[in-house]
């Protein structure tokens, strides 16, 4: 039986803060508090714990990537457009203001307040 991911931790300056940025842009509810974290679950079983990191340490940026329907792209495109959020058609920031097309379907990178890059696809990279 593989693998199955259940959760993992997002480290931040604002654990509601962060967490709510993203539950925004995909039209979630508000994150719970669950222990020091706020939580916000997502289709699958999986859950992103957000924690406020210590105030001595630096954030490592994590890349967390969403496959979303074509509606739900639509929905959260428009989202980032609306908050005048800037945006990538690639990882490396190196095409603002554009969206990709990749694997027959379209992608977009945005980066949330902690530095972590948030990625949305509508088909997945993974290759049969």
């Amino acid at each position: 039986m593989p693998a199955r991911l259940d959760h993992t931790i997002v480290l931040s300056r604002d654990r509601f803060a962060s967490a709510r940025f993203l539950a925004e842009l995909i039209g979630e509810p508000e994150p719970k508090p669950f222990g020091p974290f706020a939580s916000l679950p997502l289709d699958g079983g999986v859950t992103l714990d957000y924690l406020d990191s210590s105030p001595d340490s630096d954030i490592v940026s994590q890349h967390l990537a969403f496959l979303v329907s074509e509606d739900e792209f639509d929905e959260i495109f428009t989202r980032m457009k609306d908050r005048e959020l800037p945006y990538w058609a690639d990882p490396r920031h190196e095409q603002p203001q554009r969206i990709n097309h990749h694997h027959g379907g379209r992608g977009v990178y945005l980066d949330d307040p902690d530095g972590h890059s948030l990625e949305f696809i509508t088909h997945t990279y993974i290759v049969d």
